[in-house]
């Protein structure tokens, strides 16, 4: 390669309220958690955290879009954190502490279609996931527990990363092919929510074999986007107990690798 990969990350969005307790005041944070960024830095590629372009910012749309960013980069990760909102799948949240985040659905939607128009390879991590089946009018659970009783636990807010369960490959499934017949099918857990119903387009690539939540998934598009329900960029800490997160970003990056000899569309001006 010319130059390393440059990998866009989705941010994650400390509103007000929660920014005020850092010395905010009335201010919105957007940060990267640093593992995500390692991970892939481990394997050569640059990082960059892209910003939102929220209505009302100072940012003039006329003078920044979502596709310059997109023509800059090669590939995007969206990465976890607050829970996806009920609205953007047409429910009403079950509780209220389940409202999710509208305005980081919104951004991350809108820069999904971005690099899917480019047919630049995108990576979903835990609500990255959630995300990419909703963008695709799929829905999910808004609980685990509540709408799915006889489920495993999933979430430890003791145990955070610590909490690990086995997970199931489907035989014709890309994860199939990439990590063979020994690999060791352990995953952290960190999430209350799943999949209910699974988007347009999308194909279950694993699941947890105690309860069926759907664990990954894989578009079958006109571009490469995949995402999966645990954190693969956690698994390095916990030697070789977990699933090699290895396999999924070489495979993620070598797509991004191989869209690079295709030209992109010019930026707008």
């Amino acid at each position: 390669m010319e130059h390393p990969l440059r990998i866009g990350v989705s941010a994650r969005i400390l509103h007000p309220e929660g920014a005020q307790a850092l010395g905010f005041r009335g201010k919105t944070l957007q940060y990267l958690e640093t593992s995500v960024a390692h991970w892939l830095m481990a394997h050569g590629a640059l990082v960059f955290m892209v910003p939102t372009l929220e209505a009302g910012s100072s940012i003039r749309r006329a003078s920044i879009s979502m596709r310059d960013y997109v023509n800059s980069l090669d590939g995007l990760v969206l990465q976890g954190g607050a829970d996806v909102s009920p609205e953007t799948y047409h429910e009403q949240p079950l509780r209220p502490e389940w409202t999710g985040d509208r305005v980081r659905d919104m951004y991350e939607i809108e820069m999904l279609w971005a690099f899917v128009f480019q047919q630049k390879p995108v990576l979903g991590i835990c609500r990255g996931l959630q995300l990419i089946n909703v963008a695709l009018n799929g829905s999910l659970h808004q609980d685990i527990p509540t709408e799915l009783p006889e489920a495993i636990r999933h979430v430890d807010p003791a145990l955070y990363d610590t909490l690990h369960h086995d997970v199931e490959f489907r035989p014709d499934s890309l994860l199939n092919r990439l990590y063979g017949s020994d690999a060791r099918l352990r995953v952290n857990s960190i999430h209350h929510q799943c999949i209910k119903q699974l988007g347009n387009g999308l194909v279950v690539e694993a699941v947890s074999p105690a309860d069926g939540v759907i664990e990954a998934v894989r578009w079958t598009g006109s571009s490469f986007v995949m995402g999966v329900q645990w954190h693969p960029e956690f698994h390095h800490n916990h030697g070789g107990d977990l699933l090699d997160s290895g396999p999924v970003v070489s495979n993620f990056l070598n797509q991004c690798i191989e869209r690079r000899s295709v030209p992109s569309m010019p930026a707008r001006r």
